[in-house]
């Protein structure tokens, strides 16, 4: 079994940051890609920001600029760094992983449970 879970998030300023953190534990052969995602009420789930195996990374236009992804490999841990925080920003923030747990194996999907973002002043 494979969990993801995500820590980081809370209450921040306009113009503030947060680093969310997502860690992988389980039997965990290797990760491919891990993807960031946010969905806030009424609102359809949006893909944020995406980092391959290998360190490719890939951001939506709306937070270009504004936030990084990063991952440790050895410690099967991806992090995103927030900068120039909106109030549109304020969201319930998920990551995502495929993930194979042998040698040979498929890839499987695996989420987080979810990290809540609020940006207000």
């Amino acid at each position: 079994q494979v969990q993801l879970v995500e820590s980081g998030g809370g209450l921040v300023q306009p113009g503030g940051s947060l680093r969310l953190s997502c860690a992988a534990s389980g039997i965990i052969f290797s990760i491919n890609t891990i993807v960031w995602y946010r969905q806030s009420p009424g609102k359809e789930r949006e893909l944020l920001t995406s980092i391959s195996s290998v360190g490719s990374t890939n951001y939506a236009d709306s937070v270009k600029g504004r936030f990084t992804i990063s991952r440790d490999n050895d410690k099967n841990t991806v992090s995103q760094q927030m900068n120039s925080l909106k109030p549109e920003d304020t969201a319930v923030y998920y990551c995502n992983a495929m993930v194979r747990t042998q040698y040979r194996g498929s890839y499987s999907d695996y989420w987080g449970q979810g990290t809540q973002v609020t940006v207000s002043s």
